[in-house]
């Protein structure tokens, strides 16, 4: 009855199957390259700004080289979520005026927390001394830093992430990760 050369339904509906199959293997791994995309970016954005902030550090020297007591770089703590406007109260540097070393960290800490609520969701920042930057415990980078006089002085940043399987990147307190820890020479 059907001509010898002609395909039978089983055999299109298999062929369909399998093309749907494939299409749909297709699609998830293209959502998997733009969720890689993205924390790529992210992770890019984050290296910008913290190799930024380093070489602002850097150029204020006069503070970098003091005492950690006198040091408006260290200890700073920043978050997204806890900062609606995100910076404001930097004093003006720019104008008739000349800023003391310390002003001028308060102008760049103003204006990079401005660039981290911007360019990264969920911003999370803290600069401060600590020497091992890998909690092997934890199997990543802590919040908390060690402390301690010689210790190098690290910029840890952090955002809203995922997880390769989707779910958030959170520790056991519901907090995000650092996502990085850019250190600043060796130590004082």
């Amino acid at each position: 009855m059907f001509p010898a050369g002609g395909s039978s339904l089983v055999e299109v509906l298999v062929s369909l199957l399998l093309l749907a199959l494939g299409l749909l293997g297709a699609s998830i791994l293209q959502l998997h390259s733009l969720r890689a995309r993205h924390e790529s970016a992210l992770l890019s954005a984050g290296v910008q700004l913290a190799a930024g902030m380093a070489e602002r550090m850097r150029a204020n020297s006069v503070l970098m080289n003091g005492p950690d007591t006198g040091n408006p770089y260290l200890n700073v703590a920043y978050a997204a979520a806890d900062d609606a406007e995100a910076g404001g109260g930097a004093p003006d540097c720019f104008g008739a005026a000349a800023c003391s070393a310390a002003e001028l960290a308060q102008f760049d800490i103003a204006e990079w927390k401005q660039q981290l609520h911007a360019a990264l969701p969920g911003a999370r920042l803290h600069i401060c001394r600590d020497a091992p930057a890998w909690d092997a415990a934890a199997q990543g980078l802590p919040w908390a830093c060690s402390g301690g006089k010689g210790a190098p002085i690290v910029i840890k940043l952090g955002w809203r992430g995922r997880q390769p399987d989707g779910s958030p990147a959170v520790n056991a307190a519901g907090d995000s990760l650092p996502r990085l820890a850019f250190q600043l020479g060796g130590g004082a």
